[in-house]
C-alpha cells in the first residue's frame, strides 16, 4: 500500500480480475498464483491459452505456472529492485517507453533514467544470476506488448526493501503507459479474503476509514463529530511489529489480537513469545484455540464468516455481501457484539441494531464508500471508489489522471537484503504457502482431507545441494539461523534453485518462523520473511 500510494496516490489493485483477459502480456512476480490465488490463476491461464497473452514469470522457485510462461527469470531471493531496474534500462534503451504518457501524466522520469543507466543486462546478471539475454527478452516482451498487466504478492512485499520493490513495479507500469487502461495496471493479490476491506476501514495505524489521515485536523474533527467525542489524538498508532517491540521495552502493556496467529505467522517466534510473556494483559479473539490463544489471559470466542452478516472487500476493491448461514456454536458471538460489549463496559455506547446500520455509517464517513448500500450490493458487489448512490463504481483506477494528480517515478538503487549468506550460514531460506493449507493452518489443518493431501512439513532442497551435503530425499535435516533451529523432512526438488531452501510456514509443530528475520522495511514495517541466511545439516539420530 505504501509503495503504490506514493507512486499513484492509492494503495490498491488498479484493475479488476477479469482485465487480464485483455492483456497482451502479464508480468507475474512474487506470487505463486496457482497455489495461493487459484481462482485468479484460472483467469491468467485463460488469457494465455485462449487469448495468446505472453506470460513473464519472475520467481526464485520453479512454480507450477512457469510451465505456461513465455519466459521465466530466476533471480536470487531479495534482488527485485535490480532486475526491475534492468528491465527499465532495456525498455528505455530500446525506445519502448511511452513518451506521451510520461510527459503528460508523470513526474520524475529524468531522475529515473539517470538512475537505471548503469543497470545494463550484464550488470544486473552479476547481481541476480539471470542471464543477460533473458533480461532483454523480458523487457522487450513487456515493453512491446500493450496493454500489459503486473501481478504481484508477498514475494515482492515481504522484504526490508518491499516498499521500494512496489515503487519499482509502479515505475515500469508508468514507463510503458500501462496504468489507467483496460488490461493494464499494477495489481497486488491480497493474502486473505477481507484484508483489502480491513485496510479500507481503518485497520492501519495512521488512517481512519478510506485512508483519511489521522494527522489531518479536519479529518479528526469530522470523525470526532460523527462519533460524538470531544477529541481524537493526532498521533498515529503502532504497526503489529512495533507493538511487540513495545511489549519488550515495557512501553506497551496490553495487546488485543483479533483473528491473527502471530505465534506461527510472525518472524523470530521465540522473540514473539518473550514479548507476549512481558505483557501485563493479553487478549485473543478468534474462532479456534490457536497457538497464540493458548498464551492469552482471556480468550473471546467469535463467529466465523458463515455465522454472521456483513461485507467483504476483495482484492479488486469490490464490496460484496456475506450472509449468515448457520448460528455460531456455544458462547461464540459475532465480532461486532464482542467489540460493542467491551466499548460499553469502558463507557462508550457503541450500539448498532444490525450490520446494515454499520454500513450506513461507513458510507457517511468514507468518501470512497459513500454510494455503497446493502440495497445496491444485494445481487452483485460494487467497486470503490463509489462516491454517490448514482455512481456506478470504479473497476479501473487512475483513468485519465492519477489519484494524486501526476504519477511519480522514483529513482531507486539496489540494496542487499538485511541478511546475506556467509561461510557459517551459506543457504538462503524463503517461506510461503502451499495449495492444501492456508496461512497458519488454524482452519485448514483441522480437516482430515487436506491433511491427507499435505500431511507434514517439507523443506524443498535442490538436489545439487543435497548431493554435496549427503542428504537423501525424505531424510530429516536440521535448519539453523541466527535465531533458532528446527528439524524437518527434506524434499529434493528442482523447484528450489541451488543455494535456496523453501519451507511453508503453516506447521506450528516445526514453525519455520523460528528462523526468519524480524528486520523491517523502514516504511511499511513489514518483516523480511522471504530472505534469511541458514545452514543445512543432516539431522543427528
Amino acid at each position: 500500500m505504501a509503495g503504490l500510494a506514493a507512486a499513484f496516490g492509492s494503495g490498491a489493485m488498479t484493475n479488476p480480475i477479469r482485465d487480464v483477459l485483455s492483456a497482451k502480456s502479464i508480468l507475474l512476480t512474487g506470487t505463486n498464483t496457482t497455489e495461493n490465488h487459484p481462482i485468479f490463476a484460472n483467469y491468467v491461464k485463460e488469457a494465455i491459452v485462449k487469448n495468446g497473452c505472453k506470460l513473464i514469470v519472475v520467481d526464485p522457485r520453479k512454480i507450477d505456472i512457469v510451465e505456461l510462461a513465455h519466459i521465466w527469470l530466476r533471480p536470487r531471493p531479495g534482488n527485485d529492485v535490480a532486475w526491475i531496474n534492468g528491465l527499465l534500462h532495456v525498455i528505455i534503451r530500446e525506445n519502448l517507453h511511452d513518451e506521451d504518457y510520461i510527459q503528460n501524466r508523470t513526474t520524475g522520469f529524468d531522475e529515473l533514467r539517470a538512475c537505471v543507466e548503469k543497470y545494463t543486462p550484464e550488470y544486473v546478471s552479476g547481481i541476480t544470476g539471470i542471464p543477460p539475454e533473458d533480461i532483454v527478452e523480458a523487457a522487450v516482451t513487456y515493453g512491446g506488448s500493450k496493454p500489459s498487466s503486473i501481478l504481484y504478492a508477498m514475494g515482492i512485499t515481504q522484504h526490508t526493501n518491499g516498499t521500494n520493490n512496489v515503487k519499482s513495479l509502479a515505475n515500469i507500469a508508468m514507463l510503458c503507459g500501462n496504468v489507467g487502461v483496460v488490461g493494464g495496471g499494477v495489481n497486488p493479490l491480497r493474502g486473505q479474503n477481507n484484508v483489502q476491506g480491513a485496510c479500507d476501514l481503518g485497520a492501519l495505524p495512521n488512517v481512519y476509514t478510506g485512508y483519511q489521515q489521522v494527522a489531518n485536523e479536519d479529518v479528526r474533527s469530522k470523525f470526532a463529530a460523527a462519533w460524538g467525542v470531544d477529541h481524537l489524538s493526532s498521533t498515529p498508532g503502532l504497526t503489529v511489529t512495533e507493538m511487540f517491540g513495545g511489549a519488550e521495552r515495557g512501553t506497551v502493556h496490553a495487546i488485543y489480537v483479533m483473528g491473527e496467529n502471530p505465534m506461527v505467522s510472525d518472524p523470530d517466534i521465540n522473540h514473539i513469545r518473550e514479548c507476549i510473556e512481558a505483557l501485563e494483559f493479553f487478549v485473543v479473539q478468534d474462532i479456534f484455540m490457536t497457538e497464540t490463544a493458548r498464551l492469552a489471559d482471556v480468550v473471546l470466542p467469535v463467529a466465523c464468516f458463515a455465522e454472521k452478516d456483513g461485507t467483504f472487500t476483495n482484492s479488486e476493491r469490490k464490496v460484496q455481501r456475506i450472509r449468515k448461514a448457520v448460528d455460531p456454536p456455544g458462547e461464540a458471538r459475532e465480532d461486532r457484539f464482542v467489540i460493542a460489549g467491551i466499548a460499553r463496559l469502558m463507557g462508550f455506547p457503541l450500539e448498532y441494531p444490525d450490520t446494515r446500520s454499520i454500513m450506513q455509517e461507513i458510507a457517511r464517513v468514507t468518501p470512497s464508500y459513500a454510494g455503497i448500500t446493502y440495497e445496491r450490493i444485494e445481487r452483485d458487489g460494487i467497486t470503490w471508489p463509489c462516491t454517490s448512490e448514482e455512481h456506478p463504481g470504479s473497476p479501473i483506477l487512475h483513468v485519465g489522471t492519477f489519484t494524486r494528480g501526476k504519477g511519480v517515478f522514483t529513482a531507486i538503487e539496489y540494496k542487499d537484503p538485511a541478511e546475506v549468506t556467509d561461510d557459517e550460514y551459506p543457504y538462503i531460506l524463503t517461506t510461503g504457502r502451499v495449495l492444501q493449507h492456508y496461512h497458519t493452518g488454524s482452519m485448514t489443518r483441522r480437516g482430515t482431507g487436506l491433511n491427507r493431501l499435505y500431511p507434514e512439513l517439507l523443506a524443498e532442497l535442490n538436489p545439487d545441494d543435497a548431493g554435496r551435503l549427503g542428504i537423501g530425499d525424505g531424510e530429516m535435516i536440521t535448519l539453523s539461523s541466527r535465531r533458532g533451529t528446527i528439524t524437518v523432512k527434506a524434499k529434493l526438488t528442482e523447484r528450489s534453485g541451488p543455494g535456496v531452501v523453501f519451507v511453508p510456514f503453516h506447521f506450528s509443530e516445526a514453525a519455520i518462523n523460528v528462523l526468519t528475520n524480524s528486520a523491517l522495511d523502514p516504511t511499511s514495517k513489514i518483516p523480511e520473511y522471504k530472505v534469511c541466511s541458514i545452514k543445512v545439516e543432516k539431522a543427528s539420530m
